[in-house]
Parts: C-alpha cells; sequence; structure tokens
C-alpha cells in the first residue's frame, strides 16, 4: 500500500471583506471548507476584513458565516494563523479570534515553521523605504487604551461608518467591476526588496511570506529559498500552497485551484466570479 500523501500548507491574505461583493465572500466560505479538508494548515496574512471592528461580545453580523467557517477549520484539526493587516488592525486585539474561535495570532515579523519551511511572515504594512525594521502602521488604532474607547465609550456603529469611509478598498472593487485596472500596487517593490534582505541575512530563513500589495509574487531569491505574496480576493482570487515535502512552493486561483502565470495581469479574476449577487 502506498504511503499517504501529506497535506499543504495554505496562504491567503487581503480578502477585505465587507468591501468585496457577498459572492467573494460565499467563494472564501468554500476555500475554508477546502482548507479544513486538504490542507495541513492555515495562514491568513492580513485583511481578512475591509476596517472591520468587534467587541468583546459583539461582532459585525456580516460575517457570523464566515466565523462560524473558520471556527469549523479549527475544529477539525487544521491550525488556523492570523496575522493583523493594516484594514483589520481594529480586531486584532484577538479577543474573538484567539479566545472564541481557537486561531493563534502573530506578531510581525513571525518567525515560525508552515509546512516543511522555516518562515518569516509578515503582512506588508510595516514596510518603510531604506528602513530595515518592520514597524507596524495606526499604531493608535492598534493601541489598548484605543481598543478600549471604542468598546466602552463611543458607539460602534458610527466608528465602524467614518473609518469604512476612509477605506479606499471600495473604491478598487469599483474599478474591477467596471473592468478597469484596480491601479499601480506601490508596495510591492518595496516588499520584495524587504523580503530579499532578509533571506540574505538570515541562513535560516527559507521563505518569506507576505500580502498587502495585492500582487501576487514567487520569485526563487536563492536556491531553495523563496519570497512569496498570496495576492489579494479582489482582482486576483489567489492562495499560495507550501507543500509538505519542501519543494517548490506555488500560488494558485480560487475557484479553479489551476496555477496563477505570475506577472500575467489577464490571468484576473473573472468578473463575473466577483459580481454582487
Amino acid at each position: 500500500m502506498s504511503a499517504a500523501v501529506e497535506k499543504p500548507f495554505l496562504v491567503v491574505s487581503d480578502l477585505h471583506l465587507g468591501a468585496v461583493p457577498r459572492s467573494t465572500e460565499q467563494a472564501f466560505r468554500e476555500f475554508l471548507d477546502y482548507a479544513g479538508r486538504e490542507a495541513s494548515g492555515l495562514l491568513i496574512n492580513g485583511d481578512l476584513f475591509d476596517v472591520w471592528l468587534a467587541s468583546r461580545h459583539f461582532v459585525v453580523r456580516d460575517h457570523i458565516r464566515v466565523l462560524a467557517a473558520i471556527a469549523d477549520v479549527v475544529e477539525s484539526g487544521v491550525p488556523v494563523y492570523f496575522v493583523g493587516g493594516n484594514h483589520d488592525a481594529l480586531e486584532f486585539g484577538g479577543e474573538l479570534l484567539r479566545d472564541d474561535l481557537g486561531v493563534t495570532l502573530l506578531d510581525e515579523p513571525a518567525r515560525l515553521t508552515l509546512g516543511a519551511f522555516d518562515a518569516l511572515v509578515i503582512h506588508g504594512d510595516g514596510v518603510e523605504v531604506a528602513a530595515p525594521r518592520y514597524r507596524k502602521r495606526h499604531p493608535i488604532l492598534r493601541s489598548q487604551a484605543f481598543r478600549w474607547a471604542t468598546q466602552r465609550l463611543v458607539h460602534l456603529d458610527r466608528i465602524y461608518e467614518r473609518v469604512a469611509n476612509w477605506s479606499g478598498t471600495r473604491r478598487v472593487v469599483e474599478r474591477h467591476l467596471r473592468g478597469e485596472s484596480t491601479g499601480p500596487k506601490p508596495f510591492a517593490s518595496l516588499i520584495e526588496q524587504w523580503a530579499r534582505d532578509a533571506i540574505r541575512q538570515d541562513p535560516a530563513v527559507e521563505i518569506v511570506l507576505a500580502g498587502h500589495s495585492h500582487l501576487p509574487a514567487l520569485i526563487e531569491v536563492e536556491s531553495g529559498r523563496y519570497y512569496v505574496n498570496s495576492g489579494d480576493w479582489i482582482s486576483h482570487m489567489t492562495y499560495a500552497v507550501l507543500p509538505a515535502n519542501g519543494g517548490s512552493p506555488e500560488v494558485r486561483r480560487w475557484p479553479d485551484r489551476l496555477l496563477f502565470v505570475i506577472g500575467d495581469e489577464t490571468n484576473q479574476a473573472p468578473l463575473e466570479a466577483t459580481k454582487t449577487g
């Protein structure tokens, strides 16, 4: 009898649920179901939600089904890791994801073993121009004092509406639905260079995983050592696959699970897959 095939580790980022059409959220729930059956682990590398707020006892009702689906993945025995992005910073307190769903929260940069790789994980919003350090943006929004105030002093609905208006994600989604370009990816080159430097400075790092730029990437910086960006679910619907046997990582597209052709911007998520139902 042949040995069982070990399951890969999956990485996804920049879903921006709340700004994208409901059909995208449904597709992500199907992806979570797939991960619970076919993955050894799942990393959600930032911007799961778009300027989403949660208190200790209440959540935004639009996303209850996604939260339940994440809990199902954890309960199936598949570990789920979460890195806070710049659009879900206010949820990064972790009471809900950590205590209620069983998700492991990661500080950045995070060092851990994912699949067969010694990985360095960042969302990407902490990359600064000409600065080797990694510093998250919006430190006030991430502070314990601000989170305390939002949960006790100010009405959550008003905060959500105000912060949602600051987000530019909805305009990016609207351009995609009109068939227009979603614009340049200004952070892509900075994140790539940061990843290259991190790999060269630390011989133990085998892979750097990032998101934030909304641009999928898979670069073999040195032999057997990679920079991988899992892309986004606005215009690419991509995720990264880390083989359990230590082979080359891959970037694939949901829902067809086909290999994504890096650099081919015509290989985007079809509009009919992201139209509002």
